[in-house]
């Protein structure tokens, strides 16, 4: 295997091997613990732009399963991991890891000491990095000035698409697609919901048009502050009062629509075992989670009350607005690689729905 280099922002070099794509790559670095998953991880729109490093030591021992992917391809700048096993076992294994990067194009570095890094980037914070074959150890200009832009406009799909639920439709459900993980719709087909999928910079008008059940607010990537005409939509639908569930950036992306504020955290949440607790009930839910930014507790406006907050740095995990049918959490009840603990809040939503449609206050 071919040499390869890590450079990051603040002058640290790691050499390892190089697997997957050849070439070099630029990118936020970022760590996610979870020891499972990693196909999840991979296809996950959320980490557009970001060089992903996983914590965990071996990586691709069940090999490529194409029906645990969150999306059609993988969304990663690169990938980092300490080993990766090169004779996966499975009986649902199409591939191995090496050859799936290689054929989407991710560059891959393994053989570096992934926990020097993680504790690098745990101290100082996320930075940019590069991969390179070669290197003189200065840092190149592009790793200082990178900077990810336009997230969802390069993840969100293109057109509508509708997928119905075996047998009679309970439900009538836009999710908006902000870089969605495939998991959000199979939870609501899977409770009886018809999904209408639609883009990002889906307007009013057009919900009208389709008078929806209720709307769910999908995860993605990126600053969320930076979806200005997403979030001046969002603020328009809020006041149809349609049930409304978001997660991740689409819990974001609501909060800022209702005057709200937002801040990038030090290193973010990645991982499959952060503790949240609720607020209402004091109960703690192992949650799975993927954010570099957090909405501020204390710019939650009247009517938004906090739900849910986290049980390390007590950072905003959900909000619930008491003037509408809305309410939204930052991790992701949706987990396909676990944790389950907090799926029900999909079966809230969707009573959320039925009340709605049953309240004579509502015709």
């Amino acid at each position: 295997m071919q040499k390869a280099y890590l450079i990051l922002e603040n002058g640290t070099v790691f050499e390892g091997k190089s697997f997957g794509a050849s070439g070099e790559a630029v990118g936020e670095i970022v760590f996610t613990t979870a020891m499972t998953g990693y196909l999840e991880t991979l296809t996950d729109p959320s980490y557009y732009g970001q060089i992903v490093v996983q914590t965990f030591p071996l990586i691709g021992n069940y090999g490529v399963i194409p029906q645990d992917f969150e999306s059609s391809r993988p969304h990663v700048k690169a990938y980092i991991v300490r080993q990766w096993c090169q004779e996966p076992s499975n009986f649902r294994c199409e591939g191995d890891l090496d050859i799936f990067l290689r054929e989407n194009g991710i560059v891959g570095l393994y053989g570096i000491d992934t926990r020097h890094l993680t504790r690098i980037v745990r101290e100082h914070g996320v930075m940019n990095g590069k991969i390179v074959t070669s290197t003189d150890g200065t840092v190149p200009e592009e790793v200082k000035n990178y900077k990810i832009i336009d997230a969802v406009k390069n993840t969100t799909c293109d057109k509508e698409e509708t997928f119905s639920p075996e047998g009679e439709a309970k439900r009538r459900v836009v999710l908006y697609d902000f870089g969605a993980k495939a998991n959000i719709c199979r939870c609501l087909v899977n409770r009886g919901c018809e999904v209408t999928v639609v883009p990002a910079y889906t307007g009013i008008d057009r919900i009208k048009e389709l008078a929806p059940d209720g709307i769910m607010l999908s995860n993605g990537p990126g600053d969320p502050a930076e979806n200005v005409e997403i979030i001046e939509e969002l603020r328009k639908i809020s006041a149809l009062k349609i049930p409304t569930f978001g997660i991740c950036l689409g819990h974001q992306l609501l909060a800022l629509a209702h005057g709200a504020k937002t801040e990038k955290l030090k290193y973010g949440h990645r991982g499959a075992n952060q503790p949240c607790k609720e607020v209402d009930t004091g109960r703690v839910y192992i949650t799975s989670q993927n954010h570099g930014y957090a909405v501020i507790s204390d710019s939650l406006p009247a009517g938004a009350k906090e739900s849910f907050v986290n049980a390390n740095d007590n950072t905003c995990e959900g909000v619930r607005y008491t003037d509408e049918p809305a309410f939204s959490v930052q991790f992701h009840p949706e987990a396909c690689g676990g944790p389950l603990d907090t799926g029900f809040l999909f079966d809230r939503f969707c009573e959320l729905m039925d009340e709605y449609k049953n309240s004579p206050d509502t015709k």
